[in-house]
């Protein structure tokens, strides 16, 4: 029989209510009932502004969570040191209602037993005037170091609840803990032994209904949890009584990494375009920059949107990222503006001020091949090489001129001279811009796993995602 495991929870927000404020750091304790197992701890990028008296009492500003995370980047990570272990909180109704929030607002349903050590603490230590942390501390002698912090306050609290677990001669715990059991219940028409063969491993899942066609895929950290998720909470709505009614049967294929799965995730999205998939049916390129040669002889670099009738050099989101992307080419080649063309695709001679000269035409063309040669260039060819679904392999990516070529495994035993030979073990698969963003976003992070002379180049210092990518990639 599995033991029961806690996770211990504090966080830090930017005020008292969940739905108006935000968490602006967690740390979790994963506790065996034993000894500690396992801990997370991180600041959160609130999104917001942290009030004055939040800051005095944690320390914790506006710089200090500028660069990091938001809460939908620690989302699915949260999520699984949470899911089938007891909520453990000093005070535990306000920490568990925002983190549930949070989780909510990013796509997980979640709901786990609970565990306050404050009426633990008064059941199994009764008779101190003041059950605060800070106060509790002080007369059972745990030291709390960075009070107010969520790590300090994190490790406090393990400490207490290690000790209440000694002293429980009663079993009061086991009791606290059995009045708020979970209640979660697999969709109606789903077979259980599909969802028990899930593993607890990185991978991407699908959802099939009753004709055996693909109504959702999923990509996940952890595909056991992650699929859980979607089944839990007590929220029901008529979109996903549908939505669980039509789940017969699931599918999975295990990934060595979650960038793997991503990109999976992403290709059969477009491959099967499952009906219940939105936001990645959503994120489609819809503009581009066009070169063009007017009958005068002078060449012009536009932004548009995109057309079946014109090969683009570059393609976007949105009409402010080729916006953004014209204007820093015509910084750096230093082109005449007269001759951009912002948000019009269609091809027309300019008209210029008398009073002003144009450009000589060689020497004016020549900057905008050196432009559109930058753009061409950037576009490198390397390989990522990272961890496998076992220890006998490796995972392997492959880009090939600024393109996702495929992806796939290796033994581990095989070594490669030249990045382009990992090009004969990828199954290949179709590039887009959302994959490339998170290619170039990894290799990035973890330069290490990059096999090539150097990193991919990012085309223009001024060239930033938009943020309805960025937003996307965040819910992901």
């Amino acid at each position: 029989m599995k033991e029961t495991e806690y996770a211990i929870v504090d966080i830090e927000t930017t005020g008292g209510n969940a739905s108006g404020s935000r968490i602006t750091e967690i740390a979790i304790i994963i506790h065996n009932g034993k000894s500690i197992i396992d801990r997370f701890e991180t600041l959160v990028n609130p999104q917001k502004e942290i009030p004055a008296p939040i800051f005095a009492l944690t320390g914790i500003n506006n710089e200090m969570v500028r660069s990091a995370p938001i809460f939908d980047d620690i989302a699915e990570k949260v999520f699984e040191l949470l899911t089938d272990r007891i909520f453990v909180a000093h005070n535990v109704n306000f920490d568990y209602t925002f983190v549930r929030h949070e989780l909510e607002k990013s796509g997980f349903k979640w709901k786990e037993r609970k565990l306050c050590t404050v009426r633990a603490a008064r059941k199994i230590r009764p008779g101190y005037k003041s059950y605060s942390l800070g106060n509790l501390s002080k007369s059972l002698d745990i030291p709390l170091q960075n009070q107010h912090r969520a790590g300090g306050d994190a490790d406090a609290t393990a400490i207490l609840f290690s000790r209440l677990l000694e002293w429980d001669a009663d079993g009061h715990l086991q009791k606290m803990i059995k009045n708020t059991a979970l209640d979660q219940r697999l969709p109606p028409n789903l077979p259980p032994e599909d969802f028990d063969a899930l593993p607890e491993k990185p991978g991407v899942y699908y959802f099939y209904n009753q004709v055996n066609k693909v109504i959702y895929v999923g990509k996940a950290i952890n595909l056991k949890k992650r699929v859980a998720s979607h089944f839990s909470g007590h929220k029901i709505t008529p979109q996903r009584q549908h939505f669980l009614r039509d789940i017969h049967a699931i599918s999975f294929e295990v990934c060595a990494t979650e960038l793997m799965a991503l990109l999976l995730e992403c290709n059969e999205i477009k491959k099967l375009w499952p009906v219940y998939n939105r936001a990645l049916k959503r994120f489609e390129p819809k503009y581009g920059l066009y070169e063009y040669e007017a009958r005068s002889g002078y060449k012009y670099l536009v932004t548009g949107k995109l057309s079946k009738f014109q090969t683009c050099i570059e393609h976007f989101n949105t009409i402010h990222e080729g916006i953004n992307m014209l204007i820093s080419l015509k910084q750096e080649f230093e082109i005449d503006n007269r001759f951009c063309k912002y948000g019009i695709t269609t091809a027309g001679e300019i008209f210029p001020d008398n009073s002003t000269p144009l450009p000589e035409v060689r020497t004016h063309n020549e900057k905008i091949e050196n432009a559109i040669d930058y753009l061409l260039s950037s576009r490198t060819s390397f390989a990522i090489l990272d961890k496998g679904r076992s220890a006998t392999e490796r995972s392997c990516i492959w880009v090939e001129n600024g393109h996702f070529y495929g992806m796939g495994y290796v033994a581990s035993d095989i070594g490669f001279a030249e990045p382009s030979d990992v090009k004969d073990y990828v199954t290949p698969y179709i590039s887009n811009q959302y994959i490339m963003h998170l290619i170039n976003s990894y290799a990035q992070k973890y330069p290490g796993k990059v096999f090539k002379g150097r990193l991919p180049k990012k085309n223009l210092k001024n060239i930033s995602i938009s943020l309805d990518e960025a937003n996307f990639i965040h819910g992901l």
